[in-house]
């Protein structure tokens, strides 16, 4: 079976963090989200995939194009972006007729388990089955609801409803499996969407099926929901190698440097080359690489891009890459 991600979004809703790197190559514990998909596929034998790539593609195709996971990686760049479907379609050419195949999102973290979803999918005989996720009934309002049949086939869809108009808690993960016949409902060479153009059209044939996730997912698409994410994984919700968590007194990290001579509480990600003066504490913090850290500077519950100098205390901030913070000034 071969696959798909999901790589050409700007992730907009990440920056400023992604205004230096792509959201696929945004790091969860000092790992790229695209690793751990690519590490997954190849994990349940899938050996070919294919990725839309546009914004900063470039970084991407040089971290793949040769990867450490057995997987033979293919792209095509969009030179203007195409939507979900618009962005398969333009990769047709890569899957072969009358086959099934798995479309990721570049930005959902998981521990879903693909080779029950082939399977349901196989046995359904549907065109499209749709990875759905059971979530508390306060979240409903941030995500897509589905709405399924006895049999689970979708029957409606709602989009970020309320609690009070939700009809059911189960959300639409970005976990897809196809068959190769999904391509006669996309057009060619014109934007479109699987939820607003694609979907619609399948529900009316009745040819979406599902099937639950019942581990770990998360989508990172946002900065409360990356930064959650990596408290998720500490937290032992979510489960993918990782460097070792490292024990302080009064919390854990992991690092990439392999000098840390900060007080750590909470839970903290470090990056590789990263350096840190006198009296520094770090809590519930992610750092990525090449961030020096002033004396006496305290950064808790923050995100401090790579590239960085971190001269004052941080609370709460998200900071760019090649920032030079210093005298509460931030100069580029």
């Amino acid at each position: 079976m071969k696959a798909m991600i999901m790589a050409a979004g700007v992730g907009s809703r990440l920056d400023p963090v992604t205004q230096s790197i792509p959201k696929p190559l945004v790091p969860v514990a000092n790992r790229p989200v695209m690793d751990i998909l690519l590490e997954n596929l190849s994990q349940i034998g899938v050996k070919e995939v294919i990725a839309n790539t546009y914004y900063l593609a470039e970084k991407i195709i040089k971290r793949y194009s040769n990867n450490p996971y057995g997987v033979d990686f293919n792209y095509i760049r969009e030179e203007h972006l195409s939507g979900t479907a618009g962005g398969l379609k333009k990769c047709q050419f890569f899957f072969d007729k009358k086959e099934d195949f798995i479309v990721l999102s570049a930005d959902g973290l998981s521990n879903a388990d693909l080779e029950k979803g082939i399977k349901v999918h196989r046995e359904s005989g549907a065109i499209a089955t749709i990875g759905i996720k059971k979530v508390p009934m306060e979240d409903i309002p941030n995500f897509g609801v589905v709405v399924t049949d006895e049999t689970g086939f979708i029957t409606e869809f709602q989009e970020k409803p309320s609690i009070e108009e939700a009809k059911s808690n189960f959300i639409n993960t970005g976990i897809y499996i196809f068959n190769y016949r999904i391509f006669e409902f996309i057009p060619q060479n014109t934007f479109y969407d699987f939820a607003k153009n694609v979907f619609p059209v399948l529900l009316s044939i009745n040819q979406i099926n599902t099937f639950e996730i019942e581990g770990y997912w998360s989508d990172i698409g946002t900065l409360q929901q990356y930064k959650q994410s990596t408290q998720d994984l500490f937290n032992g919700l979510c489960h993918f190698s990782h460097s070792k968590i490292n024990e302080a007194d009064n919390g854990r990290y992991i690092t990439a440097t392999p000098k840390v001579n900060a007080k750590i509480l909470g839970n903290c990600t470090i990056g590789c080359n990263c350096s840190f003066g006198e009296n520094v504490v770090l809590e519930n913090s992610i750092i990525l690489d090449n961030v020096k850290v002033g004396d006496n500077v305290k950064i808790k519950d923050s995100i401090v891009s790579s590239n960085c100098f971190v001269g004052v205390d941080l609370y709460s901030q998200v900071i760019g890459a090649n920032q030079h913070l210093e005298n509460e000034r931030i100069n580029v």
